[in-house]
């Protein structure tokens, strides 16, 4: 499966000057995208990435997305519109060079023979910043069944506990 955003880079291509990227998915691939990440529509998306060689081969990345999309409310179902700023350092690995789970380092991106799909990187960095329960104004599940053992999805197996 190919990405809905592609934008390889070769990480050998990087100026020692350094680069800066605008990176902005067009209409079909913002639907493809919302397709993938089961929103309703992307409105609007880009990724402004700067990037800087260090040593070894790894590239420094710092960079700001934003984003204008369209979800759904996990209770009323209703569309709601969101907006996602956010900013983020990445580490471009060259080919063989494993990531680190450090916390305190920028997310390790690895390559694969030396190249990087910085369309993919951000559209995976949008879906981190999206609400993953987004909700309406206003918007409260609802209090039946919470609590009730008798009544809500375990009554069957309450029934199975021997007393005590």
């Amino acid at each position: 499966m190919s990405a809905e955003f592609s934008h390889p880079l070769i990480l050998a291509n990087v100026p020692s000057t350094g680069l800066s990227l605008r990176l902005a998915p067009d209409a079909a691939q913002r639907e493809a995208l919302a397709r993938r990440f089961g929103l309703l529509a992307i409105h609007s998306m880009e990724g402004e990435l700067r990037l800087a060689p260090e040593s070894g081969g790894r590239i420094a990345v710092q960079g700001t997305l934003r984003a204008e999309v369209e979800q759904e409310c996990i209770v009323t179902l209703a569309p709601l519109q969101a907006r996602v700023e956010e900013g983020f350092a990445w580490r471009l690995l060259p080919a063989g060079e494993e990531p680190t789970d450090e916390d305190e380092d920028p997310d390790d991106i690895p390559s694969e023979d030396g190249v990087v799909d910085l369309g993919e990187t951000l559209a995976q960095q949008l879906s981190l910043a999206l609400d993953p329960y987004p909700r309406a104004p206003g918007a409260e599940l609802p209090e039946e069944g919470v609590g009730d053992a008798a009544h809500g999805p375990f009554a069957a197996l309450s029934k199975l506990k021997k007393p005590q």
